[in-house]
């Protein structure tokens, strides 16, 4: 039986976090118990979440998938853990997997809840799974076709996945759009332009917003050409927003959507689900180029401090990794 306990990271107050003990929850036949590994930081929701930002209204859609507490705080959250199965089904015993959980050196689980990694995605890359599915959705709601001009707002760690997911169809042409001129050796190595937004060339057919700023929305909006989409990725929480309507997005006849990883996008709903996509992202895991996105690392313990560092941190750190050995 697993009846040793784990630690894991709790959001004790918004900006302030500790390191708690954790009881193991009673084991059932199908269950398995995952040794983390790695687990990553995603900065936006994440430090959102960190700070007590989450809006009231959005308290239920919120909640990770093995959240515990409530938000504001206290709250264990977090959805990016990479780790060896150390019990459960024959199959599965020694298997390295991704699960959608917290910061926890070790956890039950379902064995439903893991998706297994591909032997050629090792398991420190695997834990950019979750931005990769959030970049996947939101591909498939901006609906690019061949030879688009596409342009991605916000070279965030989704907004660099986008771009470089956007980059592999043929004949696109993809502009990478962000203030911090650092994220243009990222661009260049994903094989995109990158411009900041007074660089930023306007007409483009598919506009992909994920700066996280309402300024970027601006921008997002000033580039796209007549009847073009522009898909809203990112999320304010309590922020207010305002968006310029004015000007000539009426007479450009733009569409402004929004895009959020929760539900399987409205063109693929029919055939996919969520584990069929977790699938698809894992597997697009497998190019080194990747881990240019991974700027930091750090041991679990020292997981307050490093929340409220990142919540201060320059805009060059993108996905932030936390190992437990």
């Amino acid at each position: 039986m697993a009846t040793d306990g784990a630690r894991a990271f709790w959001v004790a107050a918004p900006g302030r976090g500790e390191i708690r003990a954790e009881p193991l929850p009673a084991w059932r036949d199908d269950d398995v118990l995952v040794r983390a590994l790695y687990s990553g930081i995603s900065r936006g929701t994440e430090a959102l979440v960190f700070h007590g930002l989450v809006p009231t209204s959005e308290y239920e859609r919120m909640r990770a998938p093995f959240q515990a507490g409530h938000f504001p705080a206290p709250v264990k959250y977090g959805y990016a853990s990479v780790g060896e199965v150390e019990r459960g089904p024959a199959h599965l015993q020694g298997q390295l997997v991704f699960v959608l959980y917290p910061h926890q050196t070790r956890y039950i689980v379902p064995g439903g809840a893991v998706h297994l990694l591909p032997q050629d995605v090792p398991p420190a890359r695997a834990v950019l799974a979750a931005n990769m599915e959030t970049a996947i959705n939101g591909l498939w709601d901006a609906t690019p076709r061949i030879g688009d001009r596409i342009a991605v707002v916000g070279a965030g760690t989704v907004g660099c996945l986008l771009a470089w997911l956007a980059s592999q169809i043929a004949g696109c042409d993809v502009e990478l759009i962000d203030t911090n001129p650092h994220r243009a050796t990222i661009a260049k190595r994903f094989g995109v332009r990158f411009v900041t937004p007074s660089q930023a060339r306007e007409n483009a057919d598919v506009v992909v917003h994920a700066s996280g700023a309402p300024s970027g929305l601006a921008v997002a909006l000033r580039v796209a050409a007549f009847e073009a989409r522009v898909v809203e990725r990112s999320w304010y929480g309590s922020q207010p927003v305002t968006a310029p309507l004015g000007e000539a997005f009426h007479a450009r006849r733009l569409t402004l959507r929004s895009s959020q990883v929760g539900h399987v996008a409205t063109a693929q709903r029919a055939r996919w689900d969520t584990s069929r996509r977790m699938t698809l992202a894992l597997s697009m895991l497998r190019d080194p180029v990747l881990d240019t996105l991974i700027t930091g690392e750090s041991h679990f313990e020292t997981l307050p401090d490093v929340m409220v560092k990142l919540g201060r941190a320059a805009g060059d750190t993108l996905c932030h990794r936390i190992k437990y050995a």
